[in-house]
């Protein structure tokens, strides 16, 4: 059984994998207006994964005879001044998400729900990875520069991605 702290703070988390998932649609979506395919795929990808994310807690809490009570989502960033910003923001946003997840393992660890601890371990490895991803993109945006060519061979590249990389 849940308690009521570890089961406020899971619900929060849904909530927010779900505005995640929503804000990366959203940024695919500017990437659409764009005609830059490529990173409009690898954020509807992203999107993706991150309501599977959503839906891993939401099964958590309800394996544990908690009750889910999804939140309110905020309307996402429609609007960014370039690619790079887009990356930069959901770097951002992933670091946020890192730091919830570790405040979430801290309040485990200090009411000793180990079940808890365990299961949120996949999502710390996750976010590594996550953050990972996302700064490699920034570091070749910041390489391309100005670039129209180099920003279209990046444009390909994630195009190419999959979505079982996690």
């Amino acid at each position: 059984m849940l308690s009521e702290k570890i089961l406020q703070a899971l619900n929060r988390q849904i909530t927010y994998e779900y505005a995640a998932s929503y804000t990366y649609l959203a940024t695919a979506a500017y990437f659409e207006s764009l005609s830059l395919t490529g990173f409009a795929h690898w954020f509807r990808v992203q999107s993706e994964e991150e309501r599977e994310h959503a839906l891993r807690f939401f099964d958590y809490v309800n394996d544990r005879g908690g009750r889910v009570m999804l939140g309110a989502i905020d309307e996402p960033q429609n609007e960014f001044a370039s690619p790079l910003d887009a990356f930069e923001y959901a770097l951002a946003h992933e670091q946020r998400v890192t730091a919830s997840i570790n405040a979430i393992y801290a309040l485990a660890a200090q009411e000793n729900d180990y079940a808890t601890m365990s299961m949120l371990k996949w999502f710390i490895d996750e976010q590594v990875e996550e953050e990972k991803s996302v700064d490699e993109i920034i570091r070749h945006l910041k390489l391309v520069g100005d670039d129209g060519v180099g920003l279209l061979l990046l444009d390909r590249q994630l195009a190419e991605r999959t979505g079982d990389e996690s």
